[in-house]
């Protein structure tokens, strides 16, 4: 019975933090703490095996598969009528405050980690880019916060790692071709295909996807039941469509929800219910599994220079180009602070970084890089969610006296 200890220890960590959830966040507990915990303690730094590998197939197809879906219901969610209205804050954060972020966390990380080479800094600044809304659930939930505020933080929260993803493919694509000593730009041509061909064919599949399954709900013809497991179905098929044609398929799977999110408004509805329920089960898993597999292969390189720097990565290298991509919008500097704060790096980052290393085989060799990257996912994991109640509550009181 040892081979299903791993089914045993999930149900256990799901069942006990459930019973508790509630009381738990009382005490700005969150559930990625809970899971990244008792990751730790069944790592080989706590009471696990001797050694866990990063690559195994466990840990990759738990990693791609929770990477479909997020970026399915991440794009899903967005709704892009009301974004035209409310576009200004999250498409500054977007266009100019991420550049800004990813470039500065290059620059500033190869004059604290000169011996590495620029290429794997820009990859660590890329994999930490995107932001994890999740992580800070009171601040997009507290109906006190204003909701432009809110939206806001969400919004960029779910389109950053959409965005960052073809810069990460194409990073990876140059780290390859360096391995292999390409002498030419094939992976310029390599790069293209993966993006152009994800996009059309997630971008197919959303709408015929969509348009079908309305049609069958209208005829009355669908269980209510696989109202929530249709649009996820149309993710896993977009991902494989787009890898057998030579597409990527994370890109297929982001395209494929931006379609079907937008298509009908239930569908938008569906898709959160899933995501709130069964997705929330994947990611809890994932933070899981960087608990046992990612942290414990990078302790050792965790010193006082990956330290500071992951301290700057979640504060001054967001903060000021968040700062910067706000001038003229108006934003007081409690604003400015507290949407500058509520970047987290959770999952998407933690996933990234699982299928990085699946594609280039290892950590060997840039060890610190990914030191930094697992130190600085902690300490958001930890920071963010101790801080999000309180934060959130401040902020709405400060916004509250200044109408």
């Amino acid at each position: 019975m040892h081979e299903y200890m791993n089914f045993l220890v999930i149900a256990l960590v799901v069942l006990g933090y459930g019973y508790f959830s509630k009381l738990l966040l009382r005490y700005n507990i969150s559930g990625p703490m809970i899971f990244v915990a008792v990751g730790v303690l069944l790592s080989p730094l706590g009471f696990g095996p001797s050694e866990t590998k990063l690559n195994a197939e466990l840990v990759q197809i738990t990693a791609e598969f929770a990477l479909i879906i997020i970026l399915f219901s991440d794009a899903a969610a967005l709704n892009l009528r009301k974004l035209r209205h409310e576009w200004s804050i999250p498409v500054r954060l977007l266009f100019i405050s991420l550049p800004i972020t990813v470039i500065a966390a290059t620059l500033i990380a190869k004059q604290f980690f000169p011996g590495e080479t620029t290429v794997y800094l820009l990859l660590m600044a890329l994999i930490l880019a995107p932001t994890d809304a999740a992580l800070g659930k009171a601040v997009v939930t507290d109906k006190r916060v204003p909701e432009k505020i809110r939206s806001s933080i969400n919004v960029e929260s779910g389109l950053n790692d959409g965005i960052v993803l073809p810069v990460l493919l194409t990073v990876v694509a140059m780290i390859i071709s360096g391995q292999e000593h390409a002498q030419d730009n094939s992976w310029i041509g390599y790069v293209a295909q993966q993006i152009t061909f994800g996009a059309i064919i997630g971008s197919v599949v959303g709408y015929i996807g969509a348009w079908l399954s309305l049609k069958v709900i209208q005829k009355d013809w669908m269980e209510p039941n696989y109202h929530n497991l249709i649009p996820i179905a149309l993710a896993i098929l977009s991902f494989y469509l787009a890898e057998y044609f030579g597409g990527n398929g994370f890109i297929a799977a982001f395209f494929a929800g931006l379609f079907v999110g937008n298509f009908s408004e239930d569908f938008r509805h569906h898709i959160e219910d899933f995501a709130e329920s069964e997705g929330d089960l994947l990611i809890m898993i994932s933070f899981l599994v960087f608990g046992i597999a990612f942290i414990p292969p990078t302790f050792e390189y965790w010193d006082f220079n990956v330290f500071v720097y992951s301290i700057l990565s979640l504060t001054v290298l967001r903060m000021v180009p968040t700062a910067i991509s706000l001038i003229g919008t108006k934003s007081d500097l409690s604003t400015i602070l507290f949407i500058g704060w509520f970047g987290p790096r959770g999952i998407a980052s933690i996933l990234y970084v699982l299928i990085v290393i699946n594609q280039l085989g290892s950590i060997k060799g840039h060890e610190i890089v990914y030191a930094v990257i697992s130190m600085t996912i902690l300490l958001s994991i930890i920071l963010h969610g101790l801080s999000a109640q309180p934060f959130a509550r401040l902020y709405a009181k400060k916004y509250k006296e200044s109408e």
